[in-house]
């Protein structure tokens, strides 16, 4: 099966629904920022995916999402959200605690997780759905 990519247009929404729902400034801080992260899991080398698996790719979204600060606020709530998308429109689910999604995303934000600890951490809480 071919994998599905949240866009930018998506990942906006999702950021504008977050900022509804949680409070906060809307709107894109840097465009640049926003771009790259929602195109990073695409990126290739050689013709080979950079990050080839399904958890790699959500880890690259979340990651650039929160580290880079895209949007004006809401960074750490949208990432988690647009990864969440990407893994749903290619048929997983996550199954984890509220406690340890906020864990999870606040301990991306704080602290020096690296990619392949944060794709272990999607493929740990990750369930096919279909």
């Amino acid at each position: 099966m071919e994998t599905r990519y949240v866009d930018i247009a998506e990942s906006y929404f999702i950021h504008d629904k977050m900022i509804e729902v949680g409070g906060g400034r809307r709107g894109i801080r840097d465009f640049t920022l926003l771009h790259s992260a929602v195109e990073r899991p695409r990126a290739t080398f050689g013709g080979k995916d950079l990050y080839e698996t399904i958890w790699f790719k959500a880890a690259a979204i979340i990651q650039s999402i929160i580290k880079n600060h895209p949007f004006n606020d809401g960074n750490k709530r949208t990432g988690y959200f647009t990864a969440l998308r990407f893994l749903n429109i290619n048929n997983y689910d996550i199954r984890a605690t509220k406690e340890a999604i906020v864990n999870f995303t606040l301990s991306i934000d704080t602290k020096s997780f690296p990619l392949k600890r944060i794709a272990s951490w999607f493929k740990f809480h990750s369930k096919r759905s279909r």
